[in-house]
């Protein structure tokens, strides 16, 4: 999976406007984590520069926060120099969608954001402005209003993310290095002793914002990331090392339980860089970043999915080397909870503690022809136009900047084989989240026994909050027609049999029924070109399949290659 710079051209600009604004403004091995709760935790990552050009602010989440478990507030840096979290206000340099510049997050954070802004009564969660002498203002004193109206809501403070995270595996190389880091992010985020800047901040003035940490290390051991971001191969042992500090700190700061997450990557090359068997003893979740699997870095197509379900016999797009697997939401799973050796991914990973990434926000092309399936998997002249909202990064919108698009039924298309969807309105194509394809992500949930759902992010959401509302809606629905996960716990003793009793002498049997018993109805073979509804039986190679959903047939569709189709009776 490739991630290019949506959230660096976001940042730029967001950070670009701080730097204006602020001259305007006075003044050993640790326990196991306890597991996510299986099937329904929602999770949702809240952006540092939402409050910019956007206009989403923390006022928004409040509408909707009685339906997170946990909401995260991404993203803080790590210093070039001593290798620790710091706050600063320094713009990343602007090169959207460009990915050239090596250097463009160094030093860079949004201090001002955080907590230094003031915010008037028409844009404040609890309906009460700033005043120039409170301990802290800005996007922090937000959260402490949005906490206190929502007792249950878990916030975290997010590290990394694509632009940030340069300066992970020189902090995560030693153990004294990796104490360094943790001590920092903790003394500043956890303990709240943010500095003192602009009339705010100084010891304790944070405390109690932040119930834990977010990891979004992009990526350990991988040169995938960021152009100039440090990487070596021994990432993969120190980011289990990592977390494993982060998880003993966390703890020996006693009180309550403080939790831990990772957003971990998608695409079989970058897992195969972490320890899927290890690092989840230490994480109350782990966030698969689902998405991004195709999109317009790919300028002139073929168009695709941006985040398929399962594999279609149809795509085009190419196999990750070195093995046989294309890129698919179903694969990632699969491969963090049982492995997959052709990668070197040692599986292992608890289902429970898995959740699944859903993308807000949409990527595309233009200058699409229909072809045979209104634009699927056809070229393009180029990425989709850039957007203001969005950071004017070619191939890159989010639902209310695709108006006329995305909430237009007759621009809406679902492929059944991927379970994704696609809107296309005669040139223009993009991959995203609809609700149909939504509910399919949390039926999948349901039925691989999942942790929950990530979104990413609520800066992309519509002002009816319409994919957040299908998200949780679905994770709250009951799933018919699926096979139980199988149990993950060691089975219990069987019991010792009792001694069978003695059988009774049959009697003599009577007169045989006259009347003749039906046979039973055949199960016909599956055939293509063949149109089946929901509930339809067929065998195939010796096998009995259920229709999971009505369609006709295809060459290459075979019960066996579609699950998303056919369920094995």
């Amino acid at each position: 999976m490739q991630r290019v710079s949506r959230r660096m051209a976001l940042f730029a600009a967001a950070a670009a406007a701080v730097v204006v604004g602020a001259l305007t403004v006075a003044g050993p091995a640790a326990p196991p984590a306890s597991a996510a709760t299986s099937g329904g935790v929602r999770i949702a990552y809240f952006d540092q520069w939402s409050i910019y050009q956007n206009a989403y602010y923390l006022k928004n989440v409040d509408s909707i926060a009685n339906n997170l478990d946990y909401l995260l507030y991404d993203f803080e840096n790590i210093d070039p120099t001593n290798h620790t979290c710091f706050e600063a206000t320094k713009a990343t340099t602007p090169d959207p969608g460009g990915e050239t510049d090596p250097n463009a997050g160094d030093g860079g954070g949004d201090q001002f954001a955080d907590y230094q802004k003031s915010f008037g009564s028409d844009i404040s969660v609890d309906g009460t402005a700033d005043v120039w002498n409170q301990p802290v203002a800005g996007n922090f004193h937000q959260l402490q209003e949005l906490k206190a109206r929502h007792p249950n809501l878990k916030v975290l403070l997010s590290i990394g993310g694509w632009t940030y995270s340069k300066y992970f595996s020189d902090a995560a190389a030693t153990d004294a290095s990796r104490k360094k880091l943790v001590s920092s992010c903790l003394d500043m985020f956890i303990k709240g002793n943010i500095p003192a800047s602009g009339g705010y901040g100084g010891p304790g003035t944070a405390a109690g914002i932040f119930d834990g940490i977010d990891i979004d290390w992009e990526y350990p051991g991988s040169p995938t990331g960021h152009v100039g971001n440090h990487y070596s191969a021994a990432d993969t042992a120190n980011y289990t090392a990592l977390m494993a500090e982060f998880r003993t700190e966390l703890d020996a700061l006693g009180g309550k339980h403080y939790a831990l997450s990772a957003a971990l990557p998608g695409g079989q090359d970058k897992i195969a860089k972490i320890q899927t068997d290890k690092i989840g003893q230490y994480l109350d979740f782990g966030n698969a970043m689902t998405y991004d699997m195709h999109g317009a870095w790919d300028a002139t197509g073929p168009t695709n999915f941006q985040d398929p379900l399962y594999s279609a016999p149809n795509d085009p797009s190419g196999t990750i080397p070195p093995g046989t697997e294309k890129y698919t939401i179903d694969s990632v799973v699969k491969d963090y909870l049982h492995g997959n050796s052709a990668y070197g991914i040692a599986g292992g990973f608890p289902a429970s503690k898995l959740t699944l990434g859903i993308p807000f926000y949409y990527r595309g092309w233009t200058g699409v022809p229909a072809g045979s399936n209104h634009g699927l998997y056809q070229s393009a002249s180029g990425p989709s136009a850039g957007h203001t909202l969005s950071g004017n990064v070619p191939g890159v919108a989010m639902y209310k900047e695709l108006s006329g698009i995305v909430d237009n039924p007759s621009d809406t298309f679902f492929d059944p084989v991927t379970q994704s969807a696609w809107f296309y309105d005669g040139s223009n194509f993009f991959g995203g989240s609809s609700a149909q394809s939504v509910k399919a992500r949390t039926d999948y949930i349901h039925c691989t026994g999942l942790g929950g759902a990530m979104m990413f992010s609520l800066y992309d959401l519509d002002p009816g909050s319409t994919l957040f509302h299908a998200v949780v809606n679905g994770l709250a629905a009951s799933t018919p027609n699926c096979s139980t996960p199988p149990p993950t716990t060691t089975p219990t003793t069987p019991t010792t049999p009792t001694t069978p009793t003695t059988p009774t002498t049959p009697t003599t049997p009577t007169t045989p029924p006259t009347t003749t018993p039906t046979t039973p109805p055949s199960v016909p073979a599956w055939a293509p070109n063949t149109a089946y509804a929901t509930g339809a039986k067929v065998t195939y190679n010796g096998v009995t399949y259920t229709c999971r959903q009505a369609h006709t047939s295809l060459v290459g569709w075979e019960p066996p290659n579609v699950p998303a189709l056919w369920l094995a009776s």
